[in-house]
């Protein structure tokens, strides 16, 4: 078999790739631009064909497979994208597919997966225990096991999207790549180093999920005890073996990132790109703000766009409260006639809109003294809010913010 992770497997890995992948072109964004000092471009793999780059490693992987092996069925685990990778590629090479996934996969992954002819079997809590499942029936049913990242030839096929973009950008300096297990970044670094040494690529990771960062830490692969992100594509326990030495040698830095800046970047792509990204192809768009560097092409590989509407209401919501532009006061009033009317019109007076009110009669055993009212409101953002925080207080309102969900 050939040589993985070399230029001349890159070359072929990209020939192949074109077959089923699009080649999707860089976008430039302004509004990043602006905000970082430099010059930021997005690699929309949310534009993929099926909706993430996971297509690529899966498609060149199955091609270098015997006929016999692929006859066999081919078994895979993953929280979604390889799964829709794996399964679209298997149909194409006319394969049978079995893949299993967490049971806490979005909807929208299990029914995009089901509808490309695969085999859907849930199972764990996480990627980690749908994948030893998954190991486990394809020594019992002889199916031929396809890594979604710890495999060198996944690995090649997921690095034809740095050949894209030095082909598209060819001074770009750096590359923020998401990271789960490890296999696009294992692709992409090894690959823009091979082509330019003096790209930088940095792997960016859930902060409750950092298996890679650890690892590198200490200078081999561990184990997570445990994950917790809302960036279900990358809650990884623990990077690949095989395609470690790989990301030891060519990733030069790695950036962590909180659910709550995800969700800021979502609302931003949403407003500023009009563009839907899950929440794993964000952690390089979030990461944007901690690169401490001006003045330098950066692109940012936007992985996936696999979001359910659920998940997505949640997400929205989110990012209006963090971002301030929605916020719910508590005050204490009299309960007499017209007092509602007066704190609506000192709200009014400053532009805020009322979207929820909530009144409290029983939170004093006097309720002349006073009932609560609680007020949920829409503001441009963090200075309006507190214009109209200010304007309650000088009424003599006593505003209290309420940390609470809508």
């Amino acid at each position: 078999m050939k040589k993985m992770l070399t230029l001349e497997a890159f070359e072929e890995a990209s020939e192949q790739v074109r077959k089923v992948a699009f080649e999707t072109k860089l976008i430039y964004s302004d509004f990043y631009s602006k905000s970082t000092g430099n010059k930021v471009y997005f690699k929309p793999e949310n534009m993929q064909l099926t909706g993430a780059y996971k297509l690529r490693g899966a498609y060149y992987k199955i091609s270098t497979l015997t006929p016999e092996d692929r006859q066999k069925g081919l078994i895979t685990a993953s929280a979604g994208n390889h799964a829709q990778g794996v399964a679209y590629a298997a149909k194409e090479f006319g394969a049978k597919a079995v893949i299993v996934m967490p049971t806490t996969t979005p909807l929208i992954k299990v029914n995009r997966t089901k509808s490309y002819g695969a085999e859907v079997i849930l199972y764990g809590d996480v990627y980690d225990d749908s994948c030893k499942k998954a190991l486990e029936l394809a020594d019992e049913k002889g199916y031929t096991f396809i890594h979604p990242f710890d495999d060198p030839a996944v690995a090649t096929g997921q690095g034809t999207i740095a050949m894209e973009i030095i082909k598209e950008l060819p001074l770009v300096d750096y590359i923020l790549v998401p990271v789960g297990g490890g296999g696009l970044a294992t692709g992409v670094s090894t690959l823009a180093k091979l082509l330019n040494p003096n790209i930088k690529v940095i792997g960016v990771e859930p902060e409750h999920a950092n298996c890679l960062q650890e690892s590198l830490n200490a200078g081999h692969v561990i184990e997570l005890p445990s994950v917790s992100t809302i960036a279900d594509g990358t809650a990884v326990k623990k990077p690949g073996e095989k395609i470690f030495p790989y990301l030891k040698e060519n990733l030069d830095d790695i950036i962590t990132v909180a659910d709550e800046e995800l969700v800021v970047a979502f609302l931003d792509m949403v407003e500023s790109h009009k563009m839907v990204v899950e929440n794993s192809g964000l952690l390089t768009v979030a990461a944007l703000k901690k690169l401490d560097v001006k003045g330098k092409k950066i692109v940012s590989i936007l992985s996936g766009g696999n979001m359910d509407v659920i998940t997505m209401s949640s997400v929205v919501q989110q990012g209006l409260i963090f971002r301030d532009r929605i916020f719910t006061v508590s005050v204490l009033l009299p309960d007499k006639p017209g007092m509602l009317s007066k704190v609506s019109q000192v709200i009014a007076t400053l532009n805020g809109n009322v979207i929820k009110l909530e009144h409290n009669q029983f939170v004093s055993i006097n309720r002349s003294a006073a009932v609560e009212l609680r007020i949920t409101l829409e503001a441009f953002g963090t200075d309006h809010k507190n214009q109209i925080i200010s304007k309650l207080e000088e009424e003599g309102y006593k505003p209290k913010i309420v940390r609470t969900n809508i």
